[in-house]
């Protein structure tokens, strides 16, 4: 009988082990599986649904935490975002380190891949295609007039998509202070050879010496105009850097016909943003010739303005197809302010800062709604001096640019000597807390869950 007794406790002994073992083991997979899926509160989007894979990698990783990789065999937009709470008109810097493997755009010439950006605008960082070790990506914003931001990061692009795989880890939130300076640091960059493909025609353009000792000037006339015209509310330092590398490349739209993108000139002019922190971006191109046979379709343009490549003020500024034009020429008896079109370009960026701050004002193209004429000699020179000054006349009061605009410029390193990090990215630290995040999770959602059934 004891002989039974003890065989029957030892079986029972096993069989509590073997339970205990098979629950052990249930759980590591259950928590495994937990930690694959887990996104930290992240909400996973893409253009294409259930096209692109999301996981926590534990196999490629940067640090001790599983990275978050996306994975899109088929070209598509994918991201993980998460909403983080802003102070209105601050700056914040976003870092966090990357690996990529075979990225490839859709189009040949093309700003996606990976990179970090704030869901439903175009506001982004760089993007990083082709095949690639751990690297630090960082993306510089201002809040502007937000309260919340969605950070994203992301396999793809605002007006492209990709394939390939992206790692992403260790990410990083930094508020900055803001800068009063009113002076706007500019780069004129006048690229002076223009060869592309257009219509199956091989087109190939270059400016004279005449031509860009033109645009020479006119950026020296630019930097006065602005200070005079703002009444010293803003001055301008200025670059003028020429680049002989060919143009090789143009963005088409209906409106515009063609012109340089920021996608197209990116390789061209990054060296030069690598050194020098810029406000605004004048890049100056030739698209015709009278004496060529084959001009570049453009639909009565000299400059298009209003755009920005990574979060700074973009404008072209086309030559005219003749070299006996006066657009650019001063000449007291034809045209005292040949320097108009950067004027123009320029403030449309102020516009599209105005309207990004929250912050009420007449459209730079609604002159003759106010009286204002194009006049022989100065062009809308009255009408830019009351726009920037907030003397436009009308029956509830002068409008204008407000005055605070002329301090909005772009943020750069210099809003960051001196920083606090913020812990919207943090992640469980060890088994405890992340039991205590899944507890959490879960009584929120079902909070969420007892609040939607109530409504």
């Amino acid at each position: 009988m004891k002989e039974d007794k003890k065989k029957k406790s030892y079986i029972g002994k096993v069989i509590y082990l073997i339970i205990l073992i098979c629950l052990i083991w249930v759980l590591c997979e259950i928590y495994n599986k937990y930690q694959v899926n887990n996104f930290n509160d992240f909400i996973r989007t893409e253009y294409k649904p259930y096209t692109s894979e999301f996981v926590r990698d534990n196999e490629v990783k940067y640090g001790d935490k599983n990275s978050y990789k996306i994975s899109s065999k088929e070209e598509n937009d994918a991201m993980f975002y998460k909403e983080i709470k802003v102070t209105p008109n601050t700056p914040y810097k976003v870092t966090c380190m990357v690996k990529t493997e075979d990225v490839k755009t859709t189009k040949e010439v093309s700003d996606s891949g990976a990179h970090i950006s704030i869901a439903d605008t175009v506001e982004k960082s760089k993007s990083i295609t082709g095949t690639n070790d751990w690297q630090k990506l960082e993306f510089i914003f201002n809040s502007k007039n937000r309260n919340i931001v969605k950070l994203g990061f992301r396999l793809g692009g605002y007006e492209d998509n990709c394939i390939g795989t992206a790692w992403f880890s260790d990410f990083k939130i930094e508020v900055g202070a803001g800068n009063t300076d009113t002076n706007w640091n500019v780069a004129c960059f006048v690229i002076t050879n223009t060869k592309v493909n257009i219509n199956n025609k091989e087109i190939s353009l270059s400016m004279s010496d005449d031509e860009i000792s033109l645009m020479r000037q006119n950026m020296s006339r630019f930097k006065s105009s602005c200070e005079e015209l703002s009444n010293r509310k803003m001055s301008v330092t200025y670059d003028f850097i020429k680049i002989d590398e060919p143009l090789t490349t143009l963005s088409y739209d209906e409106e515009n016909g063609y012109h340089a993108d920021a996608k197209d000139v990116k390789k061209l002019i990054d060296i030069y943003l690598q050194k020098e922190n810029y406000d605004h971006i004048f890049v100056c191109i030739k698209l015709g010739d009278n004496t060529h046979p084959n001009d570049i379709p453009v639909y009565d343009w000299i400059g298009l303005g209003g755009m920005d490549y990574l979060g700074i003020g973009f404008s072209n500024i086309r030559l005219p197809n003749s070299n006996k034009s006066y657009t650019y020429r001063y000449d007291a008896r034809v045209n005292t302010f040949p320097e108009e079109v950067f004027i123009h370009e320029f403030l449309h960026s102020l516009e599209r800062i105005s309207k990004e701050y929250g912050y009420d004002r007449p459209n730079l193209h609604d002159y003759a709604k106010y009286g204002y004429k194009d006049e022989k000699l100065i062009g809308l020179k009255k009408w830019y001096q009351d726009y920037m000054n907030s003397e436009i006349k009308t029956n509830s009061g002068n409008i204008g640019l407000n005055k605070e605009i002329y301090s909005l410029k772009p943020n750069n390193q210099e809003n960051f000597k001196f920083t606090y990090t913020l812990n919207k990215f943090n992640e469980p630290q060890n088994i405890i807390e992340e039991i205590k995040a899944i507890i959490t999770k879960a009584i929120n959602n079902l909070s969420m869950y007892n609040v939607g059934n109530t409504l």
